[in-house]
């Protein structure tokens, strides 16, 4: 089964401003699964690629969160994830068909097969 998997960046990762819970081997993990990562935040996209290189992390994507169906449209998977922190991320994921996690509702370290094992695909 193939996800993306959509993080916004600030509240939502460890290098957010101000930081998340979400750690950059919780993207790590997500990759090595197999699966379409990258990241849906307020940030320009310039900014978000420049994180995610800082980290050594090759997203598929990067943009705004009001653009997700954007990455609907041009990614095929069985099931489509966005992680953030406000109810504005929950609102544009729903929008676009993506299923959305709350940071605040994950555990205090999420297991990425746990999590996305949680999924109908």
């Amino acid at each position: 089964m193939l996800f993306v998997v959509s993080f916004d960046i600030d509240g939502t990762m460890e290098f957010g401003d101000p930081p998340g819970p979400i750690t950059v081997g919780f993207v790590r993990r997500v990759l090595e699964m197999g699966h379409v990562v990258g990241s849906a935040s307020d940030r320009t996209r310039g900014n978000q690629s420049a994180s995610w290189d800082e980290h050594g992390v090759d997203v598929a994507f990067v943009g705004g969160k009001h653009h997700l169906h954007e990455v609907r449209d041009s990614f095929p998977a069985d099931c489509y994830v966005h992680i953030g922190d406000t109810s504005v991320d929950g609102y544009y994921a729903k929008l676009a068909g993506f299923e959305f996690f709350l940071v605040d509702d994950l555990d205090d370290d999420p297991d990425p097969d746990v999590l996305l094992g949680r999924l109908p695909g």
